[in-house]
């Protein structure tokens, strides 16, 4: 896995640009900036526009040249953020440590949805939120019409309400809902998809 990423993002273009995805950027303007942590974070562009708004921001991606590009971009914008080139599992925070945790397009194989979830649960303080925005089940029928928009082609790898919904049982939620969006993120993220959007807060 780590190799196939070195390989997508082996390229001097931004593969998702470098605008920050538009459902974090509404709930980030929402929300004082405190500590925040961007799992499966790529090239950085929701890590370093966080950081322009004021966060403090922890990354991690498989990915070295991920890490550099956005080191790179955060150096462009006069910002700092903190990038670990990691495994989800290698990984180590301690618990009640996050503010939030923004988890924009971080698809997971299915049998370690639950294991990284939890992890997500334990390093974030009470009344700590979830931003998330990821490919639904109905994608499949989305990625038939529209060949750039991007996504898993495994519908294991997808997300459903549902499965949320049951797995973080113990949040509020205050948005919770598979809709059609319309995309336009670099060059791989392009034309309508259907993704599941959560913003949620730990009880």
């Amino acid at each position: 896995m780590k190799e196939f990423w070195e390989q997508k993002f082996n390229t001097k273009d931004y593969i998702y640009g470098k605008e920050p995805n538009r459902y974090l950027a509404e709930k980030l303007s929402n929300i004082s900036p405190k500590r925040i942590l961007f799992p499966a974070e790529g090239e950085g562009r929701n890590a370093v526009y966080a950081a322009t708004k004021g966060w403090q921001v922890e990354a991690f991606d498989l990915s070295e040249i991920a890490k550099e590009k956005a080191l790179k971009y955060a150096k462009e914008l006069q910002v700092s953020i903190n990038y670990t080139t990691a495994s989800f599992l290698e990984i180590s925070y301690k618990s009640n440590s996050f503010d939030a945790v923004a988890l924009i397009y971080a698809h997971f194989a299915a049998d370690k949805k639950e294991t990284y979830f939890q992890k997500i649960t334990q390093i974030l303080k009470h009344n700590g939120v979830i931003i998330f925005e990821g490919f639904g089940q109905k994608h499949p029928t989305y990625q038939e019409k529209y060949p750039h928009i991007g996504g898993p082609k495994d519908k294991e790898l997808l997300f459903s309400v549902e499965e949320l919904k049951t797995t973080f049982s113990n949040f509020e939620f205050l948005e919770l809902q598979e809709k059609e969006i319309e995309l336009s993120e670099g060059k791989k993220h392009i034309g309508k998809g259907s993704v599941v959007r959560m913003f949620a807060k730990k009880k």
